[in-house]
């Protein structure tokens, strides 16, 4: 084996944004045992148990360097997630520096590699003399918005969620300026000065690795990487999962409830691991699976009003308590309640499962299509809105439900969409499409497939930069 290549990893805060970046990496040193990957992790609080529990089984050439925690009290009462995410990566800069010049001294890292909200550490690249690439854990048309909002800030005065047609994006199904992410619904907020400054940065780095593949999104991978774009280069080497890392429990009572389920009967209900409902928006849900008559398995959180609230913590409290009174009995027979977490690879797996309810966070959408489960796509928050638009505009793999002018999807309109999804023409028409880009998932990450060879080529650059720039 030849030399050893090093290359440093940050994520930013939250265990949704480490795993991705944990399996990127498992990933490369997989198909590349000669690199050796290390990383920094910053933290708000103590780090979540479930990372430490994650880090504790990865492969001997993937190590971690836990920094220094942020407290809460140093940062804003009123900061919302996006804000906090940032502000904590921010303040752990003098500690990641101290870390990645004491790596650099040891060993050259041939890449520093991290996420969007974590870009503010590629400032330290040139010092050290390696290359800056950014792990992109959503998919193209994400990207390809956050590469054309530079000039759509400059083009739009307004609010985007004003203007009256829909807003054309470089290779991407037209979208209304409401279904754009979170942080550009309001221009005088802190959250978009923060976001437009991120994606600025996207385009200064040597990279752009992104997490879909090319017979997924070619109209928005090719936009995007045409010559004339004046974008980095970017490497599509997706779909990269929990899938396949058998990194979740087995035998747990869902599973075993599931193996007593017909085939494909089942809805998998469940909003990612830090999507809450409103205590309306429970009862409707609840009212609209009950009405439906058909199976489910319902992940089920403690409500609250804000969107992401289990995203950096969750509440002590138990949902269950939260269901409309009654329910649990009268659904016996046709569903499971399982509270807050539940096996979700394992679960997408079982045969008995054939449709999911879910809030279209990336890591979800490409688990569901790398098994062939189609979807109802109920978004809550981030970049979810442009993911709903594209599963079901663009790739017609999901259903999506009407919101109520209160806000809500009611319990009629989740019946609908259920036995339309699970039992209608329209669902096997979805379910065809889905068993189509399962197949087309499989093939990029063959040995020879798209994918594949995009991850060596990233690799290859990385190699030649053993010695520095």
């Amino acid at each position: 084996m030849g030399k050893t290549t090093h290359i440093a990893v940050v994520p930013s805060p939250g265990f949704s944004h480490l795993i991705p970046l944990l399996e990127f990496s498992k990933r490369l040193v997989q198909l590349h045992p000669d690199f050796h990957v290390t990383f920094i992790i910053p933290s708000l609080e103590s780090p979540p148990s479930a990372s430490k529990a994650y880090l504790e089984n990865l492969p001997s050439n993937i190590e971690s360097i836990f920094l220094p925690p942020i407290t809460k009290q140093d940062l804003p009462n009123d900061a919302n997630t996006a804000i906090q995410i940032q502000l904590t990566v921010t303040k752990s800069l003098p500690s990641l520096h101290h870390e990645l010049k004491s790596l650099n001294s040891k060993s050259h890292l041939a890449a520093l590699v991290v996420d969007p909200f974590a870009s503010e550490v590629l400032s330290f690249a040139k010092e050290l003399n390696t290359l800056s690439f950014i792990y992109f854990p959503s998919g193209a048309s994400a990207l390809s918005f956050c590469l054309h909002l530079p000039t759509l800030h400059e083009e739009i005065s307004g609010e985007f969620r004003d203007v009256p047609e829909p807003i054309q994006l470089p290779g991407c199904v037209p979208l209304y300026g409401s279904d754009l992410p979170d942080p550009v619904q309001d221009r005088s907020n802190d959250s978009y000065k923060m976001f437009l400054q991120r994606t600025k940065t996207l385009l200064s780095v040597d990279g752009l690795l992104v997490n879909s593949f090319t017979e997924m999104e070619e109209r928005a991978i090719k936009a995007i990487t045409q010559k004339e774009s004046g974008y980095p280069p970017v490497y599509p080497i997706g779909p990269i999962t929990q899938i396949g890392s058998n990194s979740e429990e087995t035998g747990s009572e869902c599973l075993k409830w599931l193996d007593n389920q017909p085939p494909s009967s089942v809805l998998y209900v469940s909003f990612g691991s830090g999507g809450t409902l409103s205590q309306d928006q429970i009862d409707e849900l609840a009212h609209g699976l009950e009405l439906s008559g058909q199976k489910f398995l319902w992940v089920l959180r403690a409500p609250s009003n804000v969107t992401n609230a289990a995203y950096l913590g969750s509440a002590n409290e138990n949902p269950l308590d939260f269901l409309p009174k009654g329910f649990v009995e009268r659904t016996k027979e046709q569903g499971f309640v399982i509270p807050s977490w539940a096996p979700q690879v394992s679960i997408l797996s079982h045969g008995s499962v054939g449709g999911f309810l879910s809030h279209c966070g990336w890591n979800s959408t490409l688990e569901s299509i790398q098994k062939g489960v189609p979807l109802i796509a109920w978004p809550l928050f981030a970049e979810q809105k442009m993911n709903a638009v594209f599963l079901t505009d663009g790739l017609k793999v999901a259903l999506r439900p009407k919101v109520s002018e209160k806000g809500i999807v009611e319990g009629k309109e989740i019946s609908k969409l259920v036995k339309s999804l699970m039992e209608g023409e329209e669902g096997k028409e979805i379910c065809r499409r889905m068993m189509a880009l399962r197949d087309a998932s499989t093939n990029a990450l063959n040995e020879d497939g798209s994918s594949t060879m995009t991850l060596s080529q990233v690799a290859l650059k990385w190699k030649n930069n053993l010695n520095g720039i």
